[in-house]
């Protein structure tokens, strides 16, 4: 069956499993892929070992929508009755597109589901991964719960790496939070997605990442309560490339384009907006030699000094169109 989601082109269901029981799914596991044909089946893998009493279902979103690897490989699994779920591709490429055909896919076949949780094809789930998000949505009365995507470096030497905030989790402890920054490991309840609407990731941010920050600070301003879980983990796959000079370089760039992205589109409507959000990143740019020492002087880690000035002038050089859209290239990401 084929249909077209607006603003993202046409999504096809490629397979399900057998007797799928839709009405009686409370948790919605979204998991896009896109040439990781191997690794999406370790995803799924952890996702089979999940440790809880809630009926949830799996929706695979195939995003490259040629050779399907992801798809292929996966299909098996669903149409054999050993995964519950269904397997999808959102033929239009991109981040947003995928999530966004996962979501409305959902809540199109899932009538009661209650949370969508997202995992992405480079992460393993611990096996209370998915029991844990819920209950800390349950516990901290949130409506959006975050947690900990914690880095599994391919050259164990690359372990240093660890600390550096690309890669280290925002927060340390299970709480509300005012922010959260990443999908890759969260659960969102269903009255965010419905409050919120398609097209729910904005496609500008497509092939750039941020989509999800964005997102997500439009549903804090909404008024919905933001969490966070520790103990609710996934384990990120991180390949010896992402750990070089100028990835790690890129990727602080990015963030910082995101950053004044985000921020333009919170202060929309305010008086003096744009000058208010530059101003903001000189001033962080200026500050940036000196937040990098305390870095230093805290963590005693020279990999981590650089990142506060990369991102300063990531947030200004968003200012002249520049987008690092490192998913252009996903063998290079």
């Amino acid at each position: 069956m084929n249909v077209v989601l607006p603003s993202q082109g046409p999504v096809s269901i490629e397979g399900q499993s057998p007797g799928l029981a839709r009405e009686t799914i409370e948790v919605v596991v979204t998991l896009p892929t896109f040439k990781r044909p191997a690794q999406v089946l370790e995803t799924l893998g952890s996702l089979r070992r999940q440790e809880t009493g809630r009926r949830f279902a799996v929706i695979l979103i195939e995003n490259e929508a040629e050779a399907r690897e992801g798809a292929r490989a996966a299909l098996p699994l669903f149409e054999s009755g050993a995964m519950t779920g269904m397997v999808i591709v959102a033929h239009q490429r991109g981040n947003c597109c995928a999530y966004n055909a996962g979501w409305q896919t959902a809540i199109d076949h899932f009538p009661g589901f209650r949370h969508i949780a997202v995992i992405d094809d480079d992460e393993l789930a611990e096996p209370e991964w998915l029991e844990r998000l819920c209950r800390a949505a349950e516990t901290l009365g949130a409506d959006i719960v975050g947690g900990p995507q914690v880095p599994t470096f391919a050259d164990p030497g690359d372990a240093r790496w660890a600390a550096h905030p690309v890669f280290a989790p925002p927060y340390g402890e299970t709480k509300r939070v005012p922010t959260l920054y990443s999908s890759g490991n969260l659960l969102v309840g269903r009255a965010v997605l419905e409050a919120m609407g398609p097209p729910f990731l904005d496609l500008r941010f497509n092939f750039m990442g941020g989509g999800d920050s964005d997102f997500l600070s439009r549903a804090a301003q909404k008024g919905f309560v933001l969490g966070w879980c520790a103990e609710a983990r996934t384990l990120e796959m991180v390949p010896s490339r992402r750990t070089e000079a100028d990835w790690i370089r890129a990727r602080s760039l990015r963030n910082g384009v995101i950053s004044t992205l985000v921020e333009k589109r919170k202060r929309a409507g305010q008086p003096f907006a744009r000058t208010r959000v530059v101003l903001k990143s000189l001033a962080l740019l200026a500050a940036s030699p000196f937040r990098g020492l305390l870095r230093l002087v805290r963590t005693g880690s020279t990999m981590t000094v650089l990142y506060p000035v990369h991102v300063a002038l990531g947030r200004l050089l968003a200012e002249f169109g520049y987008a690092n859209e490192q998913y252009r290239q996903p063998e290079k990401n």
